[in-house]
């Protein structure tokens, strides 16, 4: 009977201990648990990280200014990236400069050239590619929404080693570079210019003596006319020949009256 009670007592006290678990927060809980050691060790991975960068840019700050520069330009090139409405405005716009000019003093490359992006842009032929740090514009055979087999079969599609030779565009840092420059000087015709004689086809930028007596006559034709010392002179004359005028009277009166 007693061995029956201390065994008795023994499995109470067992069931107890069960019964009664020790008590624990839930954010313990989650800390201990495999998502919180995960994230404990990513924190502390990018702490170290952190605090390398930094060392390393305190001992080397060449290399560390280099990579900044490097980091800061990429990031100034993806911000001001041209996007497809920026090309679509940029196009119209040269158009519109271009419809302002008579076309005989247009510039032929220039007009050519914006008249086939237009073209190409209604027929729907323009496409537009984002690399990340620039853009590109490119022609297609058929328009997006074209519902023919060609356009929309993928084994008849344009291969990509074909793209150099279709790309009319490239936008980089908030320009487009080969719109921009076919429309240098888009209100100069060279055709007219020739049948010149070749030292008067080329021209060279003026000196800084003509630019500056170029100014000077600018300004002075500016000036208002002064007619005051013309008007003087005949005055003088005028006086001058009242003064002989009077001379000749009187020396006359004194003749006469010495006759007498």
């Amino acid at each position: 009977m007693a061995s029956l009670r201390v065994a008795r007592r023994m499995f109470c006290a067992a069931a107890e201990t069960a019964a009664a678990p020790v008590t624990s927060s839930r954010w313990e809980r989650l800390k201990n648990s495999k998502a919180g050691s995960w994230c404990r060790g990513l924190v502390s991975d990018y702490k170290e990280a952190c605090r390398e960068v930094v060392v390393g840019s305190w001992e080397r700050p060449v290399k560390a200014s280099a990579y900044a520069t490097l980091l800061g330009g990429a990031w100034a090139c993806f911000y001001t990236k041209p996007d497809r409405s920026s090309f679509d405005a940029t196009l119209l716009e040269f158009s519109n400069q271009l419809g302002l000019l008579s076309p005989w003093i247009r510039n032929g490359t220039s007009d050519g050239h914006v008249q086939s992006l237009v073209k190409l842009r209604n027929e729907g032929r323009l496409r537009h590619a984002s690399l990340g740090l620039l853009s590109l514009v490119y022609s297609a055979d058929y328009d997006a929404d074209a519902t023919l087999y060609e356009a929309q079969c993928s084994n008849l599609s344009v291969p990509w080693r074909e793209l150099p030779r279709r790309i009319l565009d490239v936008g980089f840092v908030g320009r487009w570079w080969v719109l921009d420059s076919k429309m240098k000087n888009f209100d100069v015709n060279e055709d007219e210019f020739k049948n010149l004689p070749p030292h008067m086809q080329a021209t060279s930028p003026p000196s800084v003596q003509e630019v500056e007596r170029s100014e000077r006559l600018h300004k002075e034709s500016w000036l208002a006319l002064t007619m005051e010392e013309e008007e003087k002179e005949p005055d003088a004359v005028d006086r001058k020949e009242e003064s002989v005028s009077e001379e000749g009277q009187t020396q006359a009166l004194k003749e006469e009256q010495t006759q007498a």
